[in-house]
C-alpha cells in the first residue's frame, strides 16, 4: 500500500532564499540569509544603511550573485556554477525566464529619456515577452490609468515630477506580469510629497494580494503594508515577524535602538 505524499497547505513558496552568503572583496554584506515570500505576501526589509538590504533584494533577481546559497522562485533553484566570489549564473536562458517573472523598480527611475512613458511600459512585453502589440498597449495603459498617471502616457520622462517617473517605472515592472514585484528603497529619491504618491500606488498593489519584497526607510509604512517585516543587522537576520512583533513587541536591542533612531530621525 503506498501513502500519498501529504499536500502542503497554505499559499505557496515563491521566493525562496537559503543560506545566502555575499561578499565584495573583503567585506562580506550577507553572513547567511534565509526567508520565504509565500504567494500574496509583502515582506518588508528594514536596516541600517550597509546592513545588506539591497544587496539582499538584487540576490533575488541575480544583479549580484550570491558567494553561497541559493535562490528559488517558485521553487525552481536558479542554477549557479562556480564558488565563491566567481560564482556565476549557470544558465542564461533559465535566468532570463526567471528575471520575465520579476517585477524590479529602483531608487532610480531607469526610464529611457528617449522613449515616451507608454513606450517605457510596453518595451520589455513587446521585446522580451514577444507579446502583441495592441495587447501590450492596451494593458500598458490600464497599468497607467492604475498608478493615476494615464494622461502622461505620451509625454517623456524629462516632463514627469520625479513620482509620477516612479509610478510609471512600476507601471513597467507591473506590465510584464510579474509573479513577484521587488522594491528597493522606491521613494528614496523623493521629495516628502511625491513619496507619499508612489507609497499609495505600492498599498494598492498590496491591496490586491500581489506578492512584494520591500526594501523601505519608512517605518509608517512598513508597518501598514507587510505580512512579514524582516530587520537586518550586519548581514545577518537579527528579527523577524509580523508588523505587530517587530514594531509593537520588539525583543531584540538592536531592533529597538534602530527604531528609536528612525521615529526621531
Amino acid at each position: 500500500m503506498t501513502h500519498a505524499e501529504p499536500v502542503p497547505s497554505g499559499p505557496l513558496p515563491v521566493v525562496e532564499l537559503r543560506d545566502l552568503h555575499k561578499s565584495f572583496g573583503a567585506l562580506e554584506v550577507l553572513k547567511g540569509i534565509s526567508f520565504t515570500a509565500r504567494e500574496g505576501q509583502v515582506i518588508s526589509l528594514i536596516g541600517s544603511s550597509g546592513s545588506g538590504k539591497s544587496t539582499l533584494l538584487r540576490c533575488i533577481n541575480m544583479l549580484e550573485v550570491p558567494d553561497r546559497g541559493d535562490v528559488l522562485i517558485d521553487g525552481e533553484a536558479i542554477a549557479l556554477t562556480g564558488e565563491g566570489q566567481r560564482r556565476r549564473v549557470g544558465d542564461e536562458n533559465q535566468i532570463r525566464r526567471i528575471r520575465s517573472e520579476l517585477g524590479m523598480v529602483f531608487q532610480s527611475f531607469n526610464l529611457w529619456a528617449h522613449m515616451t512613458i507608454l513606450e517605457n511600459v510596453m518595451e520589455a512585453p513587446l521585446i522580451v515577452q514577444k507579446r502583441a502589440r495592441a495587447e501590450v498597449e492596451a494593458e500598458a495603459r490600464a497599468m497607467l490609468d492604475k498608478v493615476g498617471i494615464g494622461a502622461k502616457a505620451d509625454a517623456y520622462p524629462a516632463q514627469l515630477s520625479g513620482g509620477q517617473q516612479q509610478r510609471a517605472a512600476i507601471a513597467r515592472a507591473l506590465c510584464i506580469n510579474p509573479r513577484v514585484m521587488l522594491f528597493d528603497e522606491p521613494t528614496s529619491a523623493l521629495d516628502p510629497e511625491l513619496e507619499v504618491e508612489v507609497l499609495r500606488v505600492i498599498k494598492l498593489l498590496a491591496d490586491e494580494g500581489r506578492t512584494m519584497v520591500l526594501v523601505t526607510h519608512d517605518m509608517e509604512f512598513a508597518r501598514s503594508v507587510s505580512d512579514q517585516v524582516i530587520f537586518l543587522h550586519q548581514g545577518l537576520i537579527e528579527e523577524q515577524g509580523t508588523p505587530d512583533e517587530i514594531f509593537g513587541a520588539t525583543r531584540s536591542a538592536r531592533l529597538k535602538q534602530f527604531l528609536n533612531a528612525a521615529n526621531h530621525g
